[in-house]
């Protein structure tokens, strides 16, 4: 008890003017009023709820204040708002404000949290009804004039907003990605006034709707425009229909660059599942699409990227390359000039198909199944074997030229194949290779063949575990003889020995054969070219 009277003693002054404040504000009509609007945050690929809640009318010094963890992008949002807000016709609240972010514990990041924040103002200081505000999840970045400005993470707040039967509003810049997410309303707004118009019944807002999900858009390129190159174009048509990894060696001007960029081409057309998952990883790490592309993506980062950058991270951690590539491929031009450590870091992607990244801010997982495709000299001046001109490296700088891709890293390339350099009578020939639209139409053809046959989740060969390589990759007793022959005299791993029979699953596949054959198996072995040579 004589705390509490000594409690009250010193602060008296205080809890006087507070009283004060409080009846001061209420015989001038001041009131305290609470909005809560239903916004998002992006952690990693995933939408989440947050729910913007904001208090004007508070006793105490006329003070903007923001809690919930918010970023230093969410801290200068009252500087955004207040000139918005000015230039529409509305004002800020001019007393005590109080912005929480709910749920506390989840760090806000961004500007997306703009146009909630000014919604919650006008609403709590009665300048506006929006009566329609319960119905929908709302982000988007304000500029001084009050344009709505685009932001990232559309799709996966478009798929929280669907989670929580919602409707969505978003920039219009933002929205189209968003439209990929079947079964929501999302609304297109491009400056605040129109958004307020629209919540208080005043006027409409465009709603966006995909009449056609699913039709890919031309390619540029083509594999009609190779020149010769049969072999590698063989091995290429092989690691696309089961999904391996591949490794081209050979000199340069072999056409290693031109056939990679094609690959994509003759790929599957991605699933709308699989699409939406490209769109949510770019979308949480760009803001803007000139045109949203209907295909697998492909990636091909320079050789002195880092660590970071391959793999993701930073303090508020985003995808790297080989989340960006997920679902299509990642090709690594000059494959022994990356560092290797940066190399090393793929060992545990490629295995697992995604990728865990911890940083004090927060913890996120980016899925990243890719096509790993590499491309490199076969010795550091790059014409070993090459007839057109002779190699000037000795046995030593080739083999610590060649050692920079570790055994561990090799074995997990399905496919080696050496690219020989084209002779003129092919180069100059009018003659136009078989297109991309026939290849593909081969590699589809075995996709589905593999998707029948595998469990549940194994959509290629190169995704087969152990239980399915013992059930589907049966050999005969002379394929048995041949593939232990084989590994005893290359001295393969045991990895190595299980990407051979998944290989030769796939071109059994592509010839739509039920059993491996000795030729499959044969041409199998002979894409560990680089086995032979190294280890």
């Amino acid at each position: 008890m004589q705390e509490f009277l000594l409690f009250c003693k010193v602060n008296s002054l205080k809890i006087f003017i507070f009283i004060f404040l409080t009846f001061f504000l209420y015989i001038n009509g001041v009131e305290f009023m609470l909005s809560r609007i239903h916004s998002g945050a992006v952690l990693g690929i995933e939408g989440l709820p947050v729910w913007v809640e904001v208090n004007t009318g508070l006793p105490g010094e006329p003070k903007f204040i923001t809690v919930g963890l918010p970023d230093a992008a969410v801290r200068e949002s009252q500087d955004r708002v207040s000139s918005a807000l000015m230039n529409n016709g509305f004002s800020m609240a001019k007393t005590r404000t109080i912005v929480n972010l709910s749920p506390g514990n989840l760090r806000k990041e961004g500007p997306i949290y703009d146009l909630p924040i000014a919604l919650g103002i006008i609403k709590s200081t009665g300048q506006a009804s929006l009566v329609r505000l319960e119905e929908f999840v709302i982000a988007g970045e304000l500029s001084l004039s009050g344009d709505l400005m685009p932001i990232s993470g559309a799709v996966a707040l478009a798929m929280q907003a669907r989670k929580y039967k919602k409707k969505l509003i978003l920039p219009k810049a933002s929205a189209e990605m968003a439209t990929y997410v079947s079964d929501i309303d999302i609304f297109a707004a491009g400056t605040f006034r129109e958004v307020v118009g629209f919540l208080s019944r005043e006027n409409e807002l465009p709603k966006l709707r995909r009449e056609r999900v699913g039709e890919e858009e031309a390619f540029d390129v083509d594999f009609s425009e190779v020149k010769g190159q049969l072999a590698l174009r063989r091995a290429v048509e092989v690691a696309v229909a089961g999904g391996h990894n591949l490794l081209m060696v050979g000199s340069p001007g072999t056409g290693k660059s031109m056939i990679a960029k094609r690959i994509p081409t003759i790929m599957p057309k991605p699933t709308l599942e699989e699409f939406l998952e490209i769109l949510s990883i770019h979308s949480s790490c760009q803001k803007t699409y000139p045109s949203v592309a209907f295909k697998r993506p492909f990636r091909a980062p320079h050789h002195t990227i880092s660590d970071i950058g391959l793999l993701g991270g930073g303090n508020y951690p985003v995808p790297g390359e080989v989340s960006l590539a997920h679902n299509g491929v990642l090709f690594l031009d000059e494959l022994a000039e990356f560092r290797r450590s940066t190399l090393e870091i793929l060992r545990q992607p490629l295995e697992d198909g995604f990728v865990d990244i911890s940083r004090y801010a927060a913890k996120v997982q980016f899925p990243c199944s890719f096509m790993l495709i590499g491309a490199m000299n076969p010795c550091p001046c790059g014409f070993l074997g090459d007839s057109r001109k002779e190699c000037l490296c000795s046995p030593g700088q080739i083999q610590r030229y060649r050692s920079r891709i570790s055994g561990p890293l090799m074995d997990r390339i399905d496919i080696h194949i050496d690219v020989r350099p084209i002779d003129t009578g092919e180069l100059r020939q009018e003659k136009i290779g078989e297109s991309s639209e026939a290849i593909r139409q081969r590699v589809t053809l075995a996709r589905e063949i593999q998707r029948a046959r595998n469990r549940p989740g194994c959509i290629t060969n190169a995704k087969m575990k152990q239980r399915d390589l013992r059930q589907f990759c049966k050999l005969n007793a002379q394929g048995e003889r041949l593939l232990t022959s084989a590994i005893d005299r290359l001295s393969l791993s045991g990895r190595a020995h299980d990407r051979i029979l998944k290989v030769a699953r796939t071109i059994a596949d592509l010839e739509q054969s039920e059993t491996i054959g000795e030729n499959h198996l044969l041409e199998a072995i002979h894409y560990r070219s680089m086995d032979r040579k190294l280890f």
